[in-house]
């Protein structure tokens, strides 16, 4: 592993004979590992374990698991963290759903287990690059964000953002892709001693959008959830 201290990987999967191969295989690479039976299981487990990565079933007793990846992501202890789905073949359109609420990748059923193994070790990886991103500036089609200067332009030229707008923007550059929930949103750039309402965060996407046209298609809005930046750039003019 490069660098990370921890990792603790809850396996949640009803079938004993998937969990015990699962457990088996990250076992092996040195992974810490719990397993959850049920999505009840899992819920409790994510409080009491604090795993840094979750292999989960989407067909579970209890509560599946789309809802499960939606309690994980609305929470602001786990809104970021690594989920990776595992499901069957005909749940092509549950595994959209759960990729939209923010799973990081996903595995049909049957898989290999080295091939799942291949999958964590891939996304412990760019999770250490993002993690040790340091970058003072970033870029999305003609739109440039320089964080020393604090300053945003749109084809060289600068537009006038507040603190508030700035930070929103640069944490959706920051995880472009990624579904990110209005309570995380809030927590990160408004703080966690901010009492308002996730309102605010809707208020200042709109601000966003009309002072930066070309995110009016590029923020994505998840309904009831939150938003995303587009994974792809417009194209420069």
């Amino acid at each position: 592993m490069s660098g990370r201290t921890l990792t603790k990987i809850l396996i949640v999967e009803d079938e004993p004979e998937i969990a015990q191969l699962v457990n088996l295989y990250m076992g092996k690479e040195g992974f810490r590992t719990s397993v959850a039976k049920s999505g009840g299981e899992a819920l409790k487990l994510l409080k009491s374990e604090r795993p840094d990565l979750v292999i989960l079933d989407l067909m579970l007793p209890e509560i599946d698991g789309i809802e499960v990846c939606k309690r994980i992501r609305n929470a602001p202890d786990t809104a970021l963290l690594p989920i990776i789905m595992l499901t069957a073949k005909a749940e092509e359109s549950d595994t959209i759903v759960g990729l939209e609420l923010g799973a990081d990748d996903y595995v049909t059923k049957p898989f290999s287990p080295k091939a799942l193994v291949a999958r964590v070790k891939a996304l412990f990886r760019r999770l250490d690059r993002e993690t040790s991103d340091q970058r003072l500036s970033f870029s999305f089609g003609p739109l440039a964000m320089d964080l020393s200067r604090h300053e945003v332009t749109v084809n060289g030229k600068e537009v006038s953002l507040t603190a508030k707008e700035f930070g929103l923007l640069e944490y959706l550059l920051r995880h472009q892709g990624r579904v990110l929930t209005r309570d995380v949103l809030l927590n990160t750039v408004w703080g966690y001693d901010y009492y308002g309402t996730t309102r605010t965060v809707d208020v200042h996407i709109r601000r966003l959008k009309l002072k930066i046209p070309l995110l009016n298609d590029a923020i994505i809005s998840i309904k009831s959830l939150g938003y995303k930046l587009s994974d792809q750039a417009p194209a420069l003019s």
